[in-house]
Order: C-alpha cells, then sequence, then structure tokens
C-alpha cells in the first residue's frame, strides 16, 4: 500500500524572548492511503503544530512534506490551492473553529464557495444537504446557528466542512475531547466508516490512549516535539518500549473495583522546550535515566519490523 502523505526530518521552531521554541522537531512519519496515524502525547508535546505543519497551515522551518510524492513545501500558489482540496482539518474546539455569524449551511458551503467547486447554488444546496445526512445533522438545523447547537452538533459540522471539497487526507485535531462518552462514540464511529466509505486517511491527534486504540491502524508517541516510539497499534499496546509509553499506557484508568494501581508513575517538571539541552528530553523525569542519556541526539532503533524507539536502553 502506498504511502498518501510522509514526512522527512519535519520540524517548526517559533522565535520566543527567550529563545528558539521547538514545537516540531525532527518528525519521520507515513500514512498510507485509506488508514489512520494516532499522534499521542501530554497537552504541549507538538502534537497540533505538527498537524497544522503538515497540512501547512504554517511553514515548515526545516525539513519535507510529501503529498502523493511531492513536496508540499515547494508549492506555488495554484498548486497549494488544490492541496487545500486534498488535505482538510478538523479543529480541536468545535466552537471557536466555525463562525458564529453564519449559518450551519453558510459554514459547510463555504469551502466550496473559495475554491468555486460548486459553482450553482441549487447543487451548493444539494450537496450541503447531502453532507448533512452524511454527518447525520437532521435537515431542521439547516439554517440554525453555531449557539444554537450542543458540542456534538457543532463537532459535526465541523466533519462536514472538513468532507466538502472530498479530500483524501484529513487532521483530525482532537476532534472528540470536547464531548461527552456517548457523542465521541458517535464522532468516532461516523469518521471510521467515512475512513471505509471513501478510504480517507487520517491523522488522529488525541492524548486519550483508550480512544486512539479505537481508531488507528499505527501509533506515534511524542514527547516536547520529538517522536519517542511509533509502531502498530497492537504491537504498542502489548510491547510498550519506551519508558514514557509504558507510564501513558498504565495511566490508562480501568473501571473496575480492586484494578491494580498505576505501577509507572511519572514524576519531576516536564523541561522547558525552548532551546533544549542535547539528549533525550525526557530524561530528567525518567527512572532507567543513565549518564549516556544526556549526550547528543538520542537515536531512532527498530527493534522489531515497524516498531521503532529512541531511547539508550535499546541501542
Amino acid at each position: 500500500m502506498s504511502d498518501l502523505i510522509y514526512t522527512e526530518g519535519l520540524k517548526k521552531y517559533f522565535k520566543t524572548p527567550s529563545g528558539m521554541l521547538h514545537a516540531v522537531d525532527d518528525i519521520n512519519l507515513r500514512i498510507p492511503e485509506g488508514k489512520t496515524l494516532g499522534v499521542v502525547g501530554e497537552s504541549g508535546c507538538g502534537k497540533s503544530t505538527l498537524g497544522r505543519t503538515i497540512i501547512r497551515l504554517i511553514n515548515a522551518t526545516e525539513g519535507k512534506v510529501y503529498f502523493e510524492g511531492q513536496d508540499i513545501n515547494t508549492f506555488d500558489k495554484r498548486q497549494l490551492k488544490h492541496f487545500r482540496k486534498e488535505a482538510q482539518m478538523i479543529f480541536q474546539d468545535p466552537y471557536s473553529s466555525i463562525n458564529p455569524r453564519m449559518s450551519v449551511a453558510q459554514i459547510i458551503a463555504e469551502p466550496m464557495i473559495v475554491c468555486k467547486t460548486e459553482k450553482d447554488s441549487k447543487a451548493r444546496e444539494h450537496k450541503v444537504k447531502e453532507l448533512m445526512d452524511i454527518v447525520g445533522l437532521a435537515p431542521r438545523f439547516y439554517n440554525a446557528y453555531p449557539h444554537e447547537l450542543d458540542g456534538g452538533r457543532r463537532q459535526r459540522i465541523g466533519v462536514a466542512r472538513a468532507l466538502a471539497l472530498n479530500p483524501k487526507f484529513i487532521v483530525c485535531d482532537e476532534p472528540v475531547s470536547a464531548l461527552d462518552v456517548s457523542i465521541q462514540a458517535q464522532i468516532l464511529n461516523l469518521l471510521m466508516d467515512l475512513q471505509e466509505e471513501r478510504n480517507l486517511a487520517y491523522m488522529f491527534i488525541t492524548h486519550d490512549l483508550s480512544v486512539v486504540k479505537h481508531i488507528s491502524q499505527r501509533i506515534m508517541v511524542m514527547y516536547l516535539g520529538e517522536c519517542i516510539e511509533q509502531s502498530e497499534t497492537d504491537e504498542l499496546y502489548e510491547n510498550p518500549l519506551h519508558p514514557y509509553t509504558k507510564a501513558l499506557l498504565d495511566a490508562i484508568p480501568i473501571p473496575e473495583i480492586g484494578a491494580k494501581k498505576q505501577q509507572n508513575i511519572i514524576k519531576g517538571e516536564v523541561k522547558s522546550p525552548i532551546d533544549p539541552a542535547p539528549g533525550c528530553r525526557f530524561a530528567p523525569r525518567c527512572p532507567y535515566a543513565k549518564p549516556e542519556c544526556l549526550e547528543g541526539k538520542i537515536k531512532e532503533v527498530e527493534v522489531s519490523p515497524n516498531h521503532k524507539v529512541s531511547c539508550v536502553l535499546y541501542y
């Protein structure tokens, strides 16, 4: 199966008064057609910045992003406009990401108007109603405004808007984190049904490992801008390698009386991502840290087929 999108040494730094903030640092990932890559990690680890950089909502500092074999960082305005039709994003906050002064129909129709995919108003109206039906929005909400809807329905608007241009790739930036558990299940099932019907590729960003297991075929774990481990989903859950990954998995609550307590508890403070020192960025919080953890860049090692980890324990 061919890779729809992949990156090579992708970096995104932000200039601050204190120095360069390393939001995304040397990321290499691959997402095949019709598959989902889950990206997990603590808040502030660079997940959302990675997603925005991959679809060029913000420009990369260094590195390459290939979509269908072409580096999107070299695209001119015409090529970038075409790429916008192929790659979309579902934002984390279903309220702040949509215009409160526009109706549901206007929000969903806006991408078609901007990209001139449905020039006829009747055809556009038909497409909007079709998309509303696909994502489970009742026809009575056609002229409703965002403040009249609950969080689940607002998120469905975001999904419909992302689908309006028939994309091949969608970045899902924590699309269910602000929703009730029952609504989360509806949105996740909707995304998986759409993926099966349209052969969509997803990058699914979340900090909830129970959610990412449900939807992803492959998972990448991030810590302070770096990828520290990536593998197939089942392999990661059965055989986590990095101490940080083990702690994250151990922190998943088990809804059972008498369930075992968390064994791998992460202690200490997160390092600053501004001009980080050489070595493993997790070392100050790692119970297995060695002197060599603080010496130079930590190499990525393929411990087993398609299971890679950046940790001196596996050199």
